[in-house]
């Protein structure tokens, strides 16, 4: 984890001439790795003059870590061979499944926290970590509904992973709001009782109701501004972990640029407060 980071952005075709010219302080910029497994082109082009002047992460949405199979071989070479030509800050994954006997499933799907689903999404992300050279943190999901079978809570099964891997978790408080939400606990608990020493990473972003439910099921959309609810939780768990690398997170309804980086100056200031203290 890099100490000059603060708060970043999803990268945004629409907007990589203002990414690349922007000269806030800590900005960074995040992107799906997917997108830019290619030999060359414009996207490395435009991904290249970026990191030219500002740190990038790569957040991935295909390893399907908690599938009943290894990671696939052939995307773990593609996905080392842009870390080694980008040099990201952070590299990052989701506890999710996508990929089922060789059909790739476009979502992040859950499953039961049992005692071999524990083994074997260890497995997995030793060897993903081991392909890639780097370590890597791993991202608590978004609930919607409840799923039986499990054995472990999910923060401890969280916890037992990075214990036995070495790997980070990346924390994102939009998806705890949601899932709180969903299921019927209590969100502020749960960021209270997440541990501080792994997380590498903070991810903030909207949700919207559900066109038919209403309030009684949120969705983690990533097409509307933070909500009030989820700055108060990520106030209350940078006062107690202390500053991380934070990302905003626009994936839909996508504003102009000044729009996202005034959230992303919020989280900026969230952070650099306890720092300007301690100097």
């Amino acid at each position: 984890m890099a100490p000059f980071l603060t708060a970043g952005l999803g990268l945004k075709p629409r907007h990589y001439a203002e990414a690349r010219d922007c000269p806030a302080a800590g900005l960074w910029f995040e992107v799906h790795p997917e997108n830019y497994l290619v030999d060359g082109g414009p996207r490395l082009r435009w991904l290249a003059a970026i990191r030219e002047r500002h740190p990038v992460s790569l957040h991935g949405v295909a390893l399907s870590l908690a599938a009943d199979a290894p990671p696939d071989a052939a995307h773990l070479v593609a996905l080392r061979r842009l870390a080694d030509r980008i040099e990201p800050t952070l590299v990052s994954e989701h506890l999710a499944w996508s990929t089922w006997r060789g059909a790739y499933h476009p979502d992040l799907l859950p499953f039961p926290r049992t005692n071999e689903a524990l083994a074997r999404i260890s497995s997995n992300v030793s060897a993903a970590q081991e392909a890639l050279g780097r370590r890597i943190a791993v991202e608590n999901p978004s609930h919607y509904l409840r799923i039986d079978g499990h054995e472990w809570e999910e923060i401890d099964f969280l916890s037992e992973l990075a214990h036995r891997t070495g790997c980070g978790l990346l924390l994102d408080v939009n998806n705890v709001f949601v899932s709180a939400a969903n299921l019927g606990f209590d969100a502020a608990d749960y960021i209270d009782a997440f541990p501080a020493a792994p997380v590498m990473e903070i991810h903030l972003a909207g949700h919207s109701r559900d066109p038919a439910l209403g309030e009684r099921l949120l969705v983690d959309s990533h097409d509307a501004p933070v909500s009030e609810a989820v700055w108060s939780l990520y106030g209350r768990l940078v006062s107690r972990i202390g500053p991380r690398p934070t990302l905003i997170e626009r994936d839909d309804n996508v504003p102009e640029f000044a729009e996202l980086l005034a959230e992303r100056d919020r989280a900026h200031a969230l952070l650099s407060a306890p720092m300007a203290r301690a100097a």
